[in-house]
């Protein structure tokens, strides 16, 4: 053996030996991933409590500030849609990474907007940067998790967009009442967060072997591994019912406190927003010990009801009743979500698993966007109170049709209801 032979085969032995020693080990590795997935949807509903601030700073309508909200799940959803399953052929930590990146650079361009327009250019590439990584750190969180542990990895993947939303919107309401300048204090956290989360994403071991098929896979398309369909159906009213619900939230509730309430509190709107989204996550904590088509048939059902003590408080303009159906929804909401994506990850083997979570977000994120949007247009017409009436009402049908399905399912299976 030559010495230039003998150094080349030293020179690849150590490579491995150092890039094994610079990565984080499993048992850091879940905990990382989860804080990030989490990260990003606290950075997702940020803007919300600040929306109503912009909208009396720059005096835009409410239509726009519809718009503002739901083309951040638009693009989002474009972005599923050409880069959702990336991370099945690159692997995940190099789309992690490009992600964070990008949601540092929506954050700053949050904090430079002067108008309207940077809003909206902020949302743009905020729901790229969310549509590209969604699947990606949802399918590390399930990979990464114990191998005792598969179920709670699938809860962590549900819970922490509905946490982050909750967390995100209460911290970014109380900036708005406490603050001198809200605006600075809030982006400018949050980009120093996702810098530091990509820097701690070039330690993260990877749980994919890089495969062919990646500029295959930027072709536009949705796809459910052919064992996961039959599934994936069912819990289309499930995605549509929660969804549309949480996009009612984030786009027009802090309108519906201060024009329909007659409340103008920052917090208030915070801690609505939280109310839903804080309880959706704690809800498949509390309800864990319930097969997860239980669990779906229990929480369409509080859904639905909620829905409808929302719609009524509109009509009766009770503040009570309000927080009490928000209560209710987002309960029921993010515990029929989570038995969703528990039901379907093991359906999915691992080379499948971020091209599933992306069909599941992708649906979800429709039902996002699309309504609030819709409500949006309408409110000209119809007035505030009327259309957010009418939006409840839809949501408790949809409901009350997921509820009746996975009732049904229990019956068909000899389980008692």
């Amino acid at each position: 053996m030559t010495a230039s032979t003998a150094t080349s085969s030293e020179s690849s032995s150590a490579t491995p030996a150092m890039s094994t020693r610079w990565r984080l080990p499993p048992a850091a590795a879940f905990p990382l991933l989860a804080i990030l997935l989490f990260a990003f949807f606290v950075a997702g509903s940020a803007p919300s409590p600040l929306f109503v601030v912009f909208q009396q700073q720059w005096g835009f309508s409410p239509a726009l500030l519809t718009v503002a909200f739901a083309i951040y799940a638009i693009a989002l959803l474009a972005s599923l849609l050409v880069a959702g399953s990336l991370s099945d052929h690159v692997g995940r930590r190099p789309v992690v990474f490009a992600a964070l990146l990008l949601q540092a650079g929506a954050m700053l361009t949050f904090l430079l907007a002067e108008g309207v327009g940077g809003i909206i250019a902020a949302r743009i590439v905020q729901g790229i940067a969310t549509g590209m990584v969604s699947g990606a750190l949802t399918a590390a969180v399930v990979e990464a998790a114990p191998a005792a542990q598969k179920r709670l990895g699938a809860m962590i993947g549900s819970v922490s967009p509905l946490a982050g939303l909750a967390v995100g919107a209460l911290l970014t309401g109380i900036a708005v009442k406490l603050a001198l300048h809200p605006v600075p204090l809030v982006f400018g956290v949050l980009a120093a967060i996702c810098v530091t989360g990509a820097v701690a994403t070039l330690f993260l071991p990877e749980s994919v072997t890089p495969r062919p098929g990646a500029l295959a896979s930027l072709v536009p398309r949705i796809s459910v591994p052919v064992q996961a369909r039959a599934e994936f159906v069912r819990g289309v009213p499930t995605m549509v019912a929660v969804w549309s619900f949480a996009g009612l939230y984030l786009s027009l509730v802090p309108s519906v406190l201060q024009q329909i309430f007659g409340i103008h509190n920052g917090i208030v709107n915070g801690l609505a927003i939280a109310t839903f989204f804080g309880l959706g996550a704690v809800a498949p904590t509390l309800l864990r010990r319930l097969p997860p088509v239980r669990m779906s048939a229990l929480g369409m059902s509080l859904l639905a009801v909620g829905a409808g003590l929302v719609a009524v408080s509109l009509a009766t303009h009770s503040v009570a009743l309000f927080f009490a159906g928000t209560a209710l929804a987002g309960f029921g909401g993010g515990s029929a979500f989570s038995a969703q994506v528990q039901t379907l990850a093991p359906l999915a083997q691992p080379h499948q698993r971020a091209e599933l979570f992306a069909a599941l977000y992708a649906t979800s994120y429709l039902a996002f966007s699309v309504p609030a949007m819709l409500a949006g247009r309408l409110i000209a017409p119809l007035g505030l109170p009327a259309t957010v009436e009418g939006y409840a009402t839809l949501v408790l049908a949809v409901a009350g049709l997921g509820a009746w399905l996975r009732w049904s399912s229990l019956r068909r299976a000899g389980t008692p209801a």
